[in-house]
């Protein structure tokens, strides 16, 4: 990874992690409003929603050795340790996060069974097959390389365990490639929200199978997460979040101010949201 795009990360989840706290709480990602996403719930609950409704596609029944990467400060990692009665392990590029995962561990009894640190998602600090189950959950858009991540997160899945990503993607592109007008939004979106390029859901999945993950499969949320957008939009400009903002510094702002970038892509299919799971051959696992 870059020194730059290190940096420009860091600093990004640095400045805005605890504001994104105040005002949406500890889940860093999209929430699930029902397959045809028409489904009126609260954004929390969507995004916890958004946290089974993974879990039940990836038929994920138990888990002992959990690692998340990217793991912001712990939404995931926490809920499922929670869940499954195992230990979960946390990666981010955040100090900050980091810090803040590990005070939100001591506060919900669980910091005997987590552990939180700062480490880059291309050249992880574990020892090969050490986990049963790698949770990637929107971090892969920021990876410089996804051909390497994929292979990291391999080598430290044991034999039969899973991996499951959850990322950004852009359409498919076997029909028609990307217009240049379609280049240019995207363009703007890497700017904002340091992010190298995004992958189709189909290029993912070739390099899942080129690396020998075995029992891939697949899905294309996008339509079940793309209200996620209008609701941050809506609860972004309230007083407090203004004032927050205001505090955090010209990168949040200028975040927050591009939200409408995110919720347009979705509208023209040109984001997706790609799911993917596969196995590490070998092994037995529930």
């Amino acid at each position: 990874m870059s020194a730059t795009l290190y940096k420009q990360i860091q600093e990004f989840y640095d400045a805005s992690s605890g504001l994104w706290e105040e005002i949406w709480g500890e889940h860093m990602h999209h929430g699930y409003y029902g397959a045809d996403g028409t489904e009126k719930k609260n954004r929390r609950q969507a995004q916890i929603d958004l946290i089974e409704e993974i879990l039940n596609w990836a038929d994920v029944q138990q888990a002992e050795n959990i690692l998340d990467v990217g793991c912001g400060i712990g939404g995931s990692s926490l809920y499922l340790a929670a869940k499954f009665h195992a230990r979960a392990t946390g990666i981010t590029l955040s100090p900050v996060q980091a810090a803040r995962a590990k005070e939100r561990a001591s506060e919900f009894n669980l910091s005997t069974q987590t552990n939180f640190l700062v480490a880059n998602a291309l050249e992880m600090p574990f020892a090969d097959n050490s986990f049963d189950l790698v949770w990637s959950l929107e971090s892969g858009e920021h990876m410089p390389d996804k051909t390497k991540f994929i292979q990291e997160c391999y080598r430290v899945l044991k034999p039969g365990g899973k991996l499951i990503m959850v990322t950004w993607c852009h359409r498919p592109t076997d029909e028609s490639p990307l217009t240049t007008d379609e280049q240019q939004h995207l363009a703007k979106i890497y700017q904002v929200y340091c992010l190298p390029y995004v992958i189709s859901l189909p290029e993912y999945e070739a390099i899942a199978k080129q690396l020998g993950l075995q029992n891939i499969h697949t899905a294309d949320w996008s339509e079940a997460v793309a209200p996620f957008w209008n609701v941050v939009i809506d609860s972004a400009f309230t007083p407090k979040a203004i004032f927050g903002l205001l505090r955090s510094g010209w990168s949040t702002i200028v975040g927050a101010l591009s939200l409408g970038l995110m919720q347009r892509g979705y509208e023209r299919g040109l984001i997706r949201f790609g799911l993917l799971c596969g196995e590490k051959g070998g092994g037995v696992m529930g």
